[in-house]
């Protein structure tokens, strides 16, 4: 309730402000699990999905918003958690994988799940390598993805900005990608690579980015240290 209560009360001055058109929700499954994977230019981006969308979106969030100290730390992992966000440690290993579980678990219970395929923000608005976490649960849980192309974010919120400019925005929901389950121990390397790019080629043809065959963190660990 309290999410419908932030998407419905709070989406009004979001829109007003983000200005976001919408098209293909009708590709959105009207009930069951399904992943929507989008690509990543803005902070805005995790709001634009959530006032787009007919259906509520679980999102992963970085642990860090949830270790605060004080009332503002507390609030901030009630704010988070309200709104469907919950934690994923990216220091990689059982923890991250903790958080996939966890997904995984909100899939299967028939729910939504949103995720940035590229792990973090693009840091030049190009679209870059995704990550196969998303293929994997769609793998394990046999779940459609809904690729999503987010145009227009990173013009009215560019990098270290916090206060978005007010603008136009898009928000585009692609044909699903229908997923045959298998066992967890029959996927392959070869079967999560060869998903992850037909969603990240989907995600590209609808937004109309420039690909890069890296991950963009790495590039953004490049850039940090030259």
């Amino acid at each position: 309730m309290l999410y419908w209560f932030f998407v419905k009360g709070f989406g009004s001055i979001a829109r007003h402000r983000l200005g976001p058109s919408v098209e293909g929700l009708d590709n959105i499954p009207r009930k069951g699990g399904a992943i929507i994977a989008a690509n990543h230019l803005a902070v805005i981006d995790d709001a634009l999905i959530p006032i787009t969308c007919p259906r509520m979106v679980h999102f992963m969030g970085k642990a860090e918003y949830f270790e605060g100290k004080g009332i503002k730390g507390r609030f901030k992992k009630w704010w988070f958690t309200s709104v469907g966000v919950f934690p994923v440690d990216r220091s990689g290993g059982n923890k991250s994988l903790g958080a996939l579980e966890h997904a995984r678990e909100i899939i299967e219970e028939g729910h939504l799940f949103g995720i940035h395929i590229e792990g973090t923000r693009s840091p030049d608005g190009r679209l870059y390598k995704g990550h196969t976490g998303v293929a994997r649960l769609a793998l394990e849980t046999g779940c459609p993805i809904v690729p999503t192309a987010i145009i227009g974010s990173r013009e009215l919120q560019e990098p270290g900005t916090v206060i978005p400019k007010k603008g136009k925005t898009q928000v585009l929901y692609g044909k699903p990608i229908e997923v045959t389950k298998k066992a967890a121990e029959d996927i392959t390397h070869d079967d999560l690579r060869s998903l992850t790019d037909q969603v990240t080629v989907a995600i590209g043809a609808m937004s109309g980015q420039e690909y890069v065959d890296e991950y963009a963190q790495k590039v953004k660990e490049q850039l940090k240290a030259q």
